[in-house]
């Protein structure tokens, strides 16, 4: 190396991972049951169920609807998302896509002005940008199937804390600041997150007594959301402000079971979501590409293994702009994408000394992915024109939630919902207090076109009716000879794969406790824009210098992510975590 040598550089690494390790939160240790999410009101919610003799699932589905009350930026019931399910007794893992789909009335070039331009925050801000909620779909069909408590049990936490409210705290302040100008334009939402246009403070108590209501109607009837008070409250709404969504759409949403997506990472079997969300697959496909690369001798966030990391970053989100969508309505090619020898070939693609430009990153070419399945060729779709928009910064998310539980039978779900960006749309439906999301904005608007986080997509993500968003949740549960060995997940945007990534490399490579693992700093590329993230707290000067030695183009950022994570020992007990970055809490039995 030009630079000092390799022995002062992992002495670097150490001191500045010792100092980071520091202001880690401790991992709460229990023995029997676990339940760990991004507000100690929700995970609290969730232990009730367990103490009353709930399983995963009721745990898992009362935390969920709480944070649709504490979170309401984040996710709630106006959204959607995925849910990962391990059954103990059967030691098999299911998978609930219940994602918010484009309504009947949505058209490819919907976004797009005359010229055939995208309007800029068509699919952001507004009626137009909203997509079918699924959340509470979702949340039934889950527990109709494997919950143990009343229905109604389970949905009264939420219904309290929406009554009774709840105190703010700086998350939820910066939120309503981030997002003033929509919330201003909404009455609904004025009225609620609002005290006539002044900002609530931290400490201040906020109550969603609208909220409280279509909760006790969800807990009586949950299909009132999708035939009766509040699906017409919903309809009429959107018909009186220029959306899309219908009686019609909401009386035809159902949930979707699919397989996970599962493969092998030395010693464990990493099981995530399957499109429509983009997670499982370009996580195996990084964790495919690293191999059996000792990082461990390395030292964690040694140059040469950070190196290796974010070139099959870069790689895995080249290949997610070509062929990732709704598997629906277009052929997938899962299985190819995952083959390890596929990620052989990769990896003989990357130099250890130089990074690799991402306009010479290119996806796999139709032919060459062939050689690696003996399934039917997919459907050949157009590659995505040289990008030209991407140069600007793109959306640092810390929306979307994810939860995790664990119960006393080694049941777990892993679960993340979203309504997108803070505060979804901007739009709350009058007199249900529901927000809703502006999940269209995950829809390709046109190829080459990045979306709010700065990610690509081309006709395999584009807009159809009835079709489901590209997404990047990456709910994941990891198993150890066929036994639980942790469950995991983050928000983040574009940086969720990157983040499960990292957080399960900290703990199978680095053997990090549950704290260190989920706290630990990251990095982030996604192909394009051409730009490797990094925390501002996260690489010493030394490492820093030899990752733009090689060529690496570095924007430190402020911190991202509010993951969350619950281990299995190897004696049974369980160790669970939220992050450090945000105020989420463990809790336990």
């Amino acid at each position: 190396m030009r630079v000092l040598s390799r022995s002062i550089i992992l002495l670097s690494v150490i001191f500045y991972a010792q100092i980071a390790s520091a202001a880690f939160k401790q991992p709460l240790r229990g023995k029997k049951a676990m339940v760990v999410s991004a507000h100690p009101l929700a995970s609290e919610a969730g232990l009730e169920m367990l103490r009353k003799g709930g399983n995963a699932v009721d745990a898992a589905v009362a935390t969920t609807f709480a944070i649709s009350v504490v979170e309401p930026f984040s996710a709630g019931i106006g959204g959607g998302g995925f849910l990962l399910l391990h059954d103990s007794k059967k030691r098999r893992i299911k998978a609930l896509d219940f994602r918010e789909r484009a309504p009947l009335k949505a058209t490819k070039k919907m976004y797009l002005d005359d010229a055939g331009k995208v309007r800029r925050n068509a699919s952001i801000n507004g009626y137009l940008a909203v997509g079918t909620p699924g959340t509470v779909a979702g949340m039934y069909e889950v527990h109709q199937r494997y919950g143990k408590l009343p229905w109604k049990t389970v949905v009264s936490p939420s219904i309290r804390l929406a009554k009774n409210g709840f105190i703010v705290k700086n998350r939820f302040v910066g939120a309503v600041k981030r997002r003033k100008r929509m919330i201003a334009s909404n009455q609904a939402a004025r009225t609620i997150f609002t005290r006539d246009g002044n900002y609530y403070q931290p400490g201040e108590r906020l109550v969603q007594k609208d909220l409280g209501n279509t909760l006790e109607d969800i807990a009586a009837n949950p299909q009132s959301f999708y035939t009766g008070r509040i699906a017409r409250a919903i309809a009429d709404d959107m018909a009186k402000n220029g959306g899309l969504i219908t009686l019609e759409d909401l009386k035809s949403y159902k949930p979707i079971w699919r397989d996970p997506v599962c493969g092998n990472f030395r010693k464990a079997r990493v099981c995530s979501m399957p499109p429509p969300s983009s997670g499982g697959i370009h996580l195996l496909q990084m964790l495919n590409i690293i191999g059996d690369t000792d990082l461990k001798s390395l030292g964690w966030h040694h140059p040469d293994a950070i190196h290796l990391i974010v070139e099959a970053m870069r790689i895995a989100y080249a290949d997610r702009s070509e062929y990732l969508g709704d598997p629906d309505f277009v052929k997938v090619p899962q299985q190819q994408l995952i083959n390890p020898d596929y990620a052989k070939l990769r990896r003989r693609q990357i130099n250890m000394q130089r990074a690799n430009p991402s306009t010479q990153i290119k996806p796999v070419s139709k032919e060459t992915l062939q050689k690696f399945s003996q399934t039917q060729p997919s459907r050949l779709i157009p590659a995505i024109p040289n990008p030209k928009s991407n140069n600007k910064k793109y959306r640092e998310s810390t929306e979307t939630s994810h939860l995790t539980v664990i119960d006393e039978q080694g049941n777990a779900v892993s679960l993340t919902f979203t309504i997108n960006l803070g505060f979804g749309a901007g739009v709350v439906t009058p007199g249900t207090g529901i927000v809703l999301n502006n999940e269209m904005d995950d829809f390709a608007a046109a190829p080459g076109v990045p979306n709010a986080f700065g990610l690509l997509g081309n006709e395999a993500n584009s807009i159809a009716p009835l079709k489901t968003p590209l997404s990047s949740m990456t709910p994941t549960i990891v198993t150890e000879n066929g036994r639980l060995r942790m469950a995991l997940g983050t928000p983040g945007g574009s940086t969720i794969i990157t983040q499960v990534l990292q957080i399960i490399l900290n703990v199978l490579e680095y053997e990090m406790d549950a704290a260190a693992a989920v706290s630990a700093s990251r990095v982030h590329h996604q192909w394009f824009p051409d730009t490797l993230r990094v925390e501002p707290w996260g690489l010493d000067a030394v490492t820093l210098q030899e990752l733009k030695r090689r060529g690496h183009k570095i924007r430190q950022t402020k911190p991202w992510g509010n993951s969350n994570l619950i281990i299995v020992k190897p004696d049974g007990t369980l160790e669970g975590a939220a992050d450090s970055r945000g105020e989420g809490e463990a809790r336990g039995i």
